[in-house]
């Protein structure tokens, strides 16, 4: 076996072995498959915030609401820490557009 051939399974991933390269290819796999998830979850929220900005707009009331967006801010940044406040407010954006 020529060192090319040897490092061929594992050049996509990086790894140094084909049981590594294996793992770590059925794990992309994986986090693939929850991105897509993710993707639609976050088409999701976009059309119900759309409603609830729709409904609000109609009955006299602003587009944003401050101290609910205060809220979902908290709720990342309590669960993930600092990165979840700037995930957040990327989402917020997505679904509201920038203020």
């Amino acid at each position: 076996m020529t060192a090319a051939t040897t490092t061929e399974p594992t050049e996509k991933t990086g790894a140094r072995t084909p049981e590594a390269a294996e793992l770590i290819s059925d794990a992309r796999e994986r986090i693939d498959a929850l991105d897509d998830r993710i993707i639609g979850l976050v088409q999701e929220r976009m059309a119900v915030s759309a409603v609830i900005q729709k409904e609000r707009i109609a009955s006299g009331g602003r587009r944003v609401n401050l101290s609910r967006e205060m809220e979902i801010l908290a709720t990342y940044r309590n669960a993930l820490g600092k990165p979840g406040t700037a995930l957040a407010m990327t989402l917020l954006e997505l679904c509201r557009g920038k203020i």
